[in-house]
């Protein structure tokens, strides 16, 4: 483990702090589906041009907040929102946020490896939100919001398993239990079309506001060199 992964796993302890936003409703869509304002054109890849590049899964809490971190960070070309880790098919957000399937809310990462590596993607999950909070992040509680770290092969299993072996032997998290899945990639449901680029579409929305915003502007404080260069 190279010096400076432990020195982001330090950061990470900077990061965590309690949202105080309980805006944002677990039991219908609704309260989600709201615009704002209209938000800036951006230009989207094509699946095909998507399927060049290499893809990650994670779940962090609210997809929201972390398909807006990913995509400020340099190498990701495209962050989707969804759902993973449970056995069910087509999940959707209502049967999510009402705890019948054990799916959490993940995102699908397409990333260039040439810019970006699986371990430094790793480090950003690691460092963009709590792992001790079990089934929690912020003001979002239940099983749709847990931490999980999915891997499609051993070497991404290694690095995972790796990056929580130092953060224990280190004591980064003064005691508290990592509660963070590693969990083998099987199945990802991309989500409803209104939950993509929700933070970019809805500025305005209350929850975006107070919960969404300042965890990306904490991520960005704390991880500036691994932004896009209009993401600062």
């Amino acid at each position: 483990m190279k010096y400076t992964q432990v020195v982001f796993l330090a950061l990470t302890l900077l990061m965590v702090t309690s949202c105080k936003s309980n805006t944002k409703q677990n039991s219908t869509a609704d309260s989600k589906a709201v615009a704002q304002e209209s938000a800036p054109e951006v230009i989207k890849l094509s699946p095909q041009e998507l399927g060049t590049y290499e893809t990650a899964y994670f779940a962090s809490g609210c997809f929201w907040c972390v398909e807006a971190i990913f995509e400020s960070v340099r190498g990701v070309k495209e962050a989707v929102s969804g759902y993973a880790g449970g056995i069910e098919d087509n999940p959707n957000y209502k049967i999510i946020g009402n705890g019948i399937t054990r799916h959490a809310e993940a995102i699908e990462v397409y990333y260039d490896p040439e810019i970006i590596s699986f371990t430094e993607l790793v480090q950003v999950f690691f460092g963009s939100h709590d792992p001790t909070t079990l089934n929690q992040q912020g003001p979002d509680r239940g099983s749709q919001y847990r931490s999980i770290a999915f891997y499609k092969n051993e070497k991404e299993k290694n690095i995972i398993e790796g990056y929580i072996q130092v953060a224990r032997e280190m004591d980064i998290y003064e005691g508290n239990p990592i509660t963070t899945e590693v969990t083998k990639f099987e199945k990802f449901w991309k989500a409803e079309e209104y939950h993509q680029d929700y933070e970019r579409k809805n500025p305005n929305n209350a929850y975006v506001r107070n919960v969404s915003v300042p965890r990306l502007n904490r991520f960005k404080e704390n991880f500036g060199d691994f932004l896009k260069k209009d993401a600062h």
